[in-house]
């Protein structure tokens, strides 16, 4: 192997050494006012409602229930943290744009997670997922905007590609690159994932794994 290929291959054994050891649920709530003491770098795992955030952090971490899967849209009321060792802490963010859930509940929600955003020193990076099946929806290029705004790293992680043909999903990754890069906080990398099938974990977990050490 070459250098790269050497380097290339440690981040990822690295990478999956630190999400296969201890994670811990550690804090739930759905208060802005009493989120947990900022020390670890943090990922905030952001999405619509039903995208698979809790199922991904499972996937991510090889546990079946670390995070509470909820097959009801906007179920989750709560931002859920987990500590993953003494390396990173995991936030499992609220589903956004349900529906069915009275606007009053919406618009709590919604408050909840984009007062988490704008405020949260200890953020290092928001995952934002999109399922596959769908794409880019509008309410999703409100949060990109809103990331923007805040300076909030944040990448694009397609989920349920495990749904689609491998042609459906090369068209729908060349399709939210395009709209990624009209942002400014967007990382350059779409990840395409599947929590049911294991597939494209790899390369989230290398992503994410850099910002231990941040």
């Amino acid at each position: 192997m070459t250098t790269e290929e050497d380097e290339a291959a440690e981040k990822l054994a690295a990478a999956r050494k630190m999400f296969a050891g201890a994670c811990e649920f550690v804090w739930g709530t759905g208060d802005i006012n009493s989120l947990p003491p900022e020390s670890l770098p943090e990922i905030a795992f952001v999405g619509r409602s039903n995208a698979g955030k809790s199922s991904l952090i499972n996937a991510l971490t090889n546990r079946k229930t670390l995070a509470r899967v909820s097959h009801t849209p906007g179920r989750t009321r709560e931002i859920n943290f987990f500590k993953l060792g003494d390396r990173l802490m995991l936030a499992d963010l609220p589903g956004y744009g349900y529906a069915k859930a009275s606007k009053t509940m919406t618009a709590e929600w919604q408050k909840l997670i984009f007062s988490y955003l704008r405020g949260r020193a200890s953020l290092r990076r928001v995952s934002l997922l999109i399922d596959a099946r769908r794409g880019v929806l509008d309410l999703d290029k409100e949060v990109m905007d809103l990331l923007d705004e805040a300076a909030v790293s944040f990448g694009v992680v397609l989920t349920k590609i495990d749904k689609l043909s491998p042609e459906e999903v090369a068209e729908v990754v060349a399709a939210t690159d395009v709209e990624a890069r009209k942002h400014t906080a967007a990382y350059p990398e779409i990840c395409a994932t599947s929590a049911f099938r294991g597939m494209g974990l790899d390369p989230l977990k290398v992503q994410l794994a850099a910002l231990a050490d941040y």
